[in-house]
């Protein structure tokens, strides 16, 4: 594929992405709220768009497909295990909106900082999350180089991917915060969608159809079609794969922040039910490009080049193979942004304030935009190193970020929990899923991802038992966290008693 052209759409796309977000500035943002949840007063359509952006990132057209490649149908298996997880936004979605109202948190480490009445936790929350998500940022990076490198035959290198990635991820974050990485993210999700869409049809057409494709996957690569299939996938694999996948949208901060912005909680339902429609056409879509990769080209030297090898090929026409490289780049960039704005409001609110005294929210603020930049560099080393495939190394992210799940879960739904209990449970699993990862993966014959979250619920409750609870806070907590079914049925008369007046 021609060069000039693939840096003229990544040109197009820069100039239409930074009109959106220059235009999407609100005049007197001063505080953390501001910058960092656009006020929460983000509605359900421009919600529901950007978690599609935000969730389905890089990962998804390069590392699920590139996933589908090494590893055959259990790819889709493992796919639909994150997406059966997202019903935990169901549950928890309306209590973290209402306690996040109640309270004015900004991020989720604040909001466990206070239910457990520990600065500490606020802290190490705050770390933890920053150790396991510099890389999962450094994945969508890697993204992004494996792609332009790919479609230009090494044209353009796997380093000037990453640092283009890095650079646009920067300058979205600065520009707005997340009021115009949310309505950047809203131009992205529809247009990664409905072209990823079209353009896989068209490679399947050329393929021969539906039909043609599978028969040929179950003629010449029939352990595709089969679990464990090529020897990838294994039950015990697929366990520590799936496992701190299922609690995606609980563990990792850069998505369940997001729970704190909708304006209401009828645009929360609207955010989540948009997102299942979206992640089910995507899902589809991910895995039949795999597929398609697979019998357009099956000896790649790299899993993760299966959608850049199809995008530069023959089947694919060059303006449709740019228009889908500009989706799939604006997904990793929508990405990285919000887990850069995550990451620094944590630093900010949950670990500068809390080591100083008296810090303004202005100095918050300043502290915040400051580290952004800080943050990008060190994912952009950490993206350099070229560590493996995309869709694995996203998962051993998730994996240390899992060992959070107790807590959250402690804390909407177990008075007893303590602070020590929470410390305990996120620092020592935490540090034991590291060991497991740096040791070759396997204790006991099991992944860190097995591992994780069984650790940090008997740390979480064995010192939560040992120590006094907040007895007060936690019950103050817990009654406004369900107070979001009150708010729900007074909404439901008022639109009952305006139907009557109508």
């Amino acid at each position: 594929m021609s060069e000039a052209l693939i840096w003229t759409a990544i040109a197009v796309y820069l100039l239409t992405a930074l009109v959106i977000a220059v235009l999407s500035r609100q005049r007197g943002v001063a505080d953390m709220s501001g910058y960092f949840l656009g006020n929460r007063q983000m509605n359900g359509f421009v919600s529901a768009l950007s978690y599609s952006a935000t969730t389905y990132s890089a990962f998804m057209m390069v590392g699920l497909a590139g996933l589908t490649y090494a590893g055959g149908v259990g790819a889709l298996g493992f796919e639909i295990i994150y997406f059966a997880g997202v019903s935990l936004v169901a549950v928890f979605g309306p209590r973290f909106w209402a306690v996040g109202k109640r309270y004015g948190y900004v991020t989720p480490s604040e909001m466990l900082g206070h239910r457990y009445a520990s600065r500490a936790v606020a802290v190490a929350v705050s770390l933890a999350s920053c150790l396991f998500l510099i890389p999962y940022a450094a994945v969508q990076l890697s993204g992004i180089g494996y792609l332009l490198q790919g479609m230009t035959d090494g044209a353009i290198s796997f380093t000037t991917g990453v640092v283009l990635a890095t650079a646009l991820a920067i300058v979205f974050s600065q520009v707005a915060g997340i009021r115009s990485v949310m309505w950047t993210d809203s131009l992205q999700a529809i247009m990664m969608v409905i072209v990823s869409t079209l353009v896989a049809l068209l490679v399947i057409h050329e393929l021969g159809g539906f039909a043609s494709l599978f028969s040929t996957l179950a003629q010449d690569k029939p352990q595709s079609l089969t679990v464990p299939g090529s020897g990838f996938f294994s039950f015990v694999t697929f366990l520590g794969l799936t496992i701190p996948w299922f609690f995606f949208s609980l563990s990792n901060p850069q998505v369940s922040q997001r729970l704190y912005m909708p304006s209401s909680l009828r645009a929360l339902r609207q955010m989540l039910l948009g997102f299942l429609a979206f992640g089910f056409i995507y899902t589809l879509v991910s895995v039949l490009w795999g597929f398609s990769a697979l019998v357009a080209f099956p000896d790649l030297e790299t899993a993760d080049l299966a959608t850049p090898a199809l995008l530069g090929s023959p089947y694919v026409p060059p303006v449709l193979g740019v228009l889908v490289m500009v989706g799939i780049m604006a997904a990793a960039v929508s990405t990285i942004d919000s887990i850069l704005l995550t990451l620094s409001s944590m630093l900010a609110r949950d670990v500068y304030a809390n080591l100083g005294t008296n810090v303004t929210e202005k100095r918050q603020l300043l502290i915040g935009k400051l580290v952004i930049p800080l943050i990008a560099l060190v994912a952009f080393g950490f993206a350099e190193l070229e560590l493996g495939l995309i869709a694995v190394l996203s998962v051993a992210a998730s994996s240390g970020l899992a060992v959070m799940v107790p807590a959250i879960i402690g804390a909407f739904y177990w008075q007893r929990g303590t602070a020590l209990g929470a410390l305990t449970s996120i620092l020592g699993a935490g540090t034991f899923v590291i060991v497991i990862y740096l040791s070759g993966n396997s204790v006991l014959g099991l992944p860190a991802g097995v591992w994780g979250i069984p650790v940090a619920t008997l740390l979480f409750v064995a010192f939560s038992l040992m120590t006094k609870a907040p007895a007060e806070r936690a019950q103050e907590f817990m009654r406004e966290a369900n107070s979001y079914r009150s708010a729900a049925q007074e909404a439901r008369r008022a639109k009952a008693t305006a139907k009557v007046r109508s």
